[in-house]
């Protein structure tokens, strides 16, 4: 029987250990293996990641997150980052550190002072360094907003973000002379940031405003070990020779030209290439019934209304007027199959119906995220669109999943990793009961199909939840690039039907599916994975 002064913990694994009521992390680590101890960054605490020193007073269920672990890397690249700040600091007191954040590309730091150099680049890349031999514990304090500011006060733009506070903050100190306003986790000390590289200096902006102060950025990665950062830096050198930016060029696939800055110009080489994908799409796609259909590239600003894109992508649409009306480019092919299929009366024995298309698409994007065809502004999706009555769709997933996978492994695609994601928190159409019952469809088919997949709540479409398919490149990155998304809403709203057995009138469900995703990012992706060396049957 559990003592009053015992907490009960639950492990990954389910199994439940008693500990003293105020145990921390580091001493459960501890109680597994001094190996685990060691590499034990933060611990999560029903879910909530939190400091190794942090005692544990209530039953909890936890799990001791390492670099391995997602949360784990975020918790050791943002210790990175305020490692960087305490560098920074110590090589130029008057430097005022802003925020540093963990990006996709490692971690940053903003600061307010005159511009570095690259040689500056090396000093604080050393300071850091000694910082790590030095193993400084970061040790976390609570303090009221005023208390905050009096610790902060001779940084404003600390003394900014705490006015912007509801209530009191939190600050860590490593070692005794360096402070920074944080909510974190951390790691236990800066030790465990045994690789660290800086990468790159860029300028940037308080608050991302072009009114505020001028800040310097500087970017790096960081690992628990100098051969994990050595791989990491290799394989960024193997990356700038893959570079499909750089091939393309020089096997001319493909070119870009100012006068169209994110819109592709295809060369024959590059055609031929397309040719030969897109033959081989049609042939898989023929044997199950796919009929090929072609929408108009621009329709009328009232079908977007309706189909809910306005109100909910309008900033990544393009619009313009006709005889007075208004009109927008399309950026998805949706809403004109759905008019196709409108167009006649059907019968329960036509379905499923699968229409296809190699929909050419146009979505605004930034000028600062473009990139080469992984990031454009035109592009054409293998789009399909199938309907379909509520009892087949796990049969119709199904049949998509294994219709993915073999376009895949035509490719050497054969590591496909599977997420599930579900309705956004504030962007979404439809009741909550259809996405409940859409979002339980799904899982229906992944679990009949035997497929391992993770969950990713928040994240499914507007209109719907959704399936997404990564590929692993030769170079263990991962791409998001097929996609199964299913929509009880978008039927509704234009009032599609077919006639049941019982001879009523019932609503489809339609299913949005791509393979590629777009058939230019699939060829960036292809170049670099084979470095433009493409298989016989492909090859220009």
């Amino acid at each position: 029987m559990q003592s009053q002064s015992e907490v009960e913990i639950t492990l990954p694994d389910g199994n439940k250990r008693s500990y003293a009521s105020g145990t921390t992390g580091l001493e459960i680590a501890k109680s597994i293996s001094e190996g685990l101890a060691r590499r034990a960054l933060a611990i999560s605490i029903d879910g909530t990641p939190k400091d190794l020193h942090l005692p544990i007073t209530t039953d909890a269920s936890i799990k001791l997150l390492t670099f391995d672990d997602k949360e784990g890397l975020e918790v050791f690249r943002h210790s990175s980052a305020h490692l960087l700040a305490q560098a920074v600091v110590a090589l130029f007191p008057d430097a005022k550190p802003t925020i540093g954040p963990v990006v996709e590309e490692g971690f940053y730091y903003d600061f307010f002072h005159a511009p570095f150099t690259e040689d500056d680049l090396g000093r604080i890349e050393k300071k850091m360094q000694e910082l790590v031999s030095a193993k400084l514990p970061f040790r976390r304090f609570e303090a009221s907003r005023e208390d905050a500011k009096a610790i902060f006060q001779d940084n404003p733009f600390k003394v900014e973000l705490i006015e912007g506070f509801e209530e009191g903050t939190s600050y860590y100190k490593q070692g005794d002379d360096f402070v920074d306003l944080c909510r974190g986790p951390h790691v236990q000390h800066t030790g465990q940031l045994e690789a660290v590289k800086l990468t790159k200096l860029a300028g940037s902006y308080w608050r991302g405003k072009a009114d505020r102060e001028k800040l310097q950025r500087i970017y790096g990665i960081s690992f628990p070990n100098k051969k994990q950062l050595k791989e990491h830096l290799d394989a960024i050198e193997e990356a700038k020779k893959r570079d499909h930016r750089k091939i393309g060029a020089e096997m001319e696939l493909f070119a870009f030209h100012e006068e169209g800055p994110g819109f592709p110009f295809w060369l024959p080489n590059g055609m031929i290439l397309q040719k030969e994908i897109l033959g081989f799409w049609r042939l898989l796609h023929e044997v199950l019934g796919y009929q090929e259909v072609k929408t108009p590239i621009m329709l009328s600003e009232t079908l977007w209304h309706r189909s809910g894109h306005y109100q909910n992508y309008k900033e990544n649409m393009y619009f313009t007027s006709i005889d007075e009306g208004g009109f927008a480019v399309k950026p998805m092919n949706c809403p004109g199959h759905v008019l196709m299929y409108n167009a006649k009366k059907h019968s329960y024995r036509e379905l499923p119906l699968k229409i296809a298309e190699f929909g050419l698409v146009h979505r605004h994007e930034l000028s600062g995220v473009l990139h080469g065809l992984f990031r454009v502004r035109m592009f054409t999706q293998d789009d399909a669109h199938i309907f379909c009555a509520e009892d087949q769709i796990k049969d119709v997933i199904i049949e998509v999943m294994s219709l993915v996978k073999r376009f895949y492994g035509a490719f050497g695609f054969e590591d496909v990793h599977v997420e599930l994601s579900t309705r956004p928190e504030d962007k979404f159409i439809g009741d909550i009961e259809v996405w409940n019952r859409a979002e339980q469809a799904l899982k229906d088919a992944l679990d009949a199909s035997g497929t391992n997949y993770k969950l990713n709540p928040g994240d499914g479409a507007f209109y719907g939840p959704k399936i997404d398919f990564h590929i692993r490149d030769c170079m263990k990155r991962s791409w998001q690039c097929g996609t199964v998304q299913l929509d009880f809403n978008l039927p509704m709203r234009f009032e599609a039907e077919y006639v049941g057995s019982d001879n009523q009138p019932h609503t489809p469900v339609m299913i949005h599916r791509a393979i590629m995703g777009s058939i230019e990012r699939f060829i960036g992706i292809l170049t670099e994975h084979y470095a433009g060396k493409f298989p016989l049957w492909l090859a220009p």
